[in-house]
């Protein structure tokens, strides 16, 4: 009774973990079409926008790979030292 309440937690948290990357998909796509207006407006500031775009991208980005990191470690790390215990 213990694995399954074990296994179905780590399951559960894993699929919850992994919907973190929605959300910097959708910030990027939008800081990218920002950017693109901002370039069709004032084309002689692309330098500085798509550095700071590219800045902020990333730095959204690393909030999806955290997730993802979390999402494996609790499918495949988290139910084996969990067991352990019991």
């Amino acid at each position: 009774m213990e694995r399954a309440i074990v296994l179905m937690g780590c399951a559960i948290g894993a699929g919850l973990a992994l919907i973190a990357g929605i959300g910097p998909g959708i910030g990027e796509g939008y800081a990218a079409g920002k950017a693109l207006e901002s370039i069709a407006r004032q084309p002689e500031m692309k330098g500085e926008l798509t550095s700071t775009m590219m800045l902020g991208i990333a730095l959204s980005e690393t909030t999806g790979i955290y997730g993802f990191v979390t999402g494996l470690l609790l499918m495949f790390v988290c139910p084996n030292m969990f067991l352990g215990m019991l």
